[in-house]
């Protein structure tokens, strides 16, 4: 157990007898723990293995190549269209995480043998991403602009591409848009 990450049990408000019961099942499959992105993080030697969420309604497990796996229990859920790499295993009770112990220690060693072998998830080219109209029509009317795009990292675009086209409405687009222009002229992404 790494100290570093003892703030994110100790801390829990809800879930937070299913969050340990996860942290001692990862430990016990022999990973590193760290602390990324606010969550317990597991590791084989410095590969990312598998996360700790918690969530409102579940806690979950997520596996970052979690695509590559086989799923012979067909419990990994891929949380939205758009995720293309991880896969989640969620939970609701620590009954519900000793049922499934064994499982869940089978698909952490499935995950290690995947960065043993080096696998990678072939990750959707830029172009195969939804290009809203209103962001078309504005890269056809600056080249300025569309350089900067171009310019960007393949995952900045995926990332505009993304944030633009989960609007429904035309002008939430445009005002998305609008809002982000200057950010990519500046070859910065969303977060950024």
């Amino acid at each position: 157990m790494n100290p570093k990450v003892d703030f994110f049990f100790h801390k829990a408000v809800n879930w937070r007898p299913e969050l340990e019961r996860l942290r001692t099942i990862a430990l016990d499959c022999g990973l590193t723990e760290e602390l990324k992105w606010g969550c317990p993080c597991y590791m084989y030697q410095k590969s990312n293995v598998v996360l700790i969420h918690a969530f409102k309604d579940y806690c979950a497990f997520l596996f970052f190549k979690g695509a590559l796996m086989q799923d012979k229990k067909g419990i990994l859920i891929q949380q939205t269209a758009n995720v293309q790499a991880a896969r989640q295993i969620r939970f609701t009770s620590v009954k519900e995480i000793d049922k499934l112990k064994t499982t869940l220690k089978a698909y952490i060693y499935e995950a290690i043998e995947i960065e043993k072998a080096g696998l990678k998830v072939e990750l959707k080219k830029t172009a195969e991403f939804n290009m809203p109209e209103e962001f078309q029509r504005r890269l056809d009317e600056s080249l300025k602009l569309k350089k900067a795009f171009e310019g960007l990292t393949p995952g900045r675009q995926r990332g505009y591409l993304l944030h633009f086209s989960q609007a429904k409405q035309a002008k939430t687009r445009i005002a998305r848009i609008d809002k982000y222009v200057p950010l990519i002229l500046k070859g910065k992404g969303l977060d950024d």
